[in-house]
């Protein structure tokens, strides 16, 4: 995965910080064109070679909140078992590598399997939830913010023709998982005309753990003022 420069992005992702007395909030976002490198062609190739399958297969993927409960039973077949969405092998392999290339070289999601990941049913639904989970704790600061943060997004992937995934944490072995990550979320925008995902992530970070230390880069022994 190649990421794409963009100027606004970067603008926002300086503003895309939010803290309290108790935790940090830390979100941002990236542009990655969906054009693979030599090495992820290589890589991409051996693994389907491996358990013959082809990138059109498909992999069945976790269910949205949006369909848990009631609504799931209403998807059940004959049988009750629930219907899941599934992933192409192409697009499952994009995304792994989006949080490779966005966490690297501290983690690697090659071996992630499709379960780790959902289909959300729309971006509003997105919206919907990243616009809840930093209103919570950031106020007006992010109110004024959202508006131009959504225009930004829609004029590098054109959401209208996005499907939108997530990664869920395995709350062990991802960054997700770190000792002091409150709450997180991340999304990703798949335009597959453009052949482009834009990521959106976000993690709070309790104050002085060690993932906030490390987030901003601080040195054991800093001291900090009061």
């Amino acid at each position: 995965m190649k990421e794409l420069m963009n100027v606004e992005f970067e603008t926002l992702n300086s503003e895309l910080k939010f803290s309290d007395a108790d935790c940090t909030v830390f979100a941002r976002l990236e542009s990655y064109s969906c054009k693979m490198i030599k090495k992820e062609k290589k890589l991409s190739k051996k693994e389907n070679a491996e358990l013959g399958r082809s990138p059109k297969d498909v992999e069945p993927l976790s269910q949205s909140d949006k369909y848990l409960g009631a609504l799931a039973s209403s998807q059940s077949d004959d049988e009750g078992a629930i219907l899941c969405d599934t992933i192409s092998r192409k697009t499952l392999f994009n995304l792994k590598s989006t949080l490779s290339a966005s966490f690297g070289p501290d983690y690697d999601f090659m071996n992630v399997e499709s379960f780790r990941f959902t289909k959300e049913p729309n971006y509003h639904w997105a919206i919907g939830k990243v616009d809840s989970a930093l209103s919570v704790v950031t106020g007006n600061d992010y109110k004024d913010l959202k508006a131009r943060l959504w225009s930004t997004i829609n004029k590098e992937i054109n959401l209208e023709e996005c499907n939108v995934y997530s990664y869920i944490p395995d709350m062990t072995t991802d960054p997700y998982s770190e000792d002091g990550c409150l709450w997180s979320f991340n999304y990703f925008f798949v335009n597959d005309k453009l052949k482009r995902i834009v990521f959106f992530t976000c993690r709070a970070l309790r104050v002085y753990s060690e993932a906030h230390m490390n987030e901003i880069g601080a040195v054991p022994g800093m001291e900090f003022d009061d």
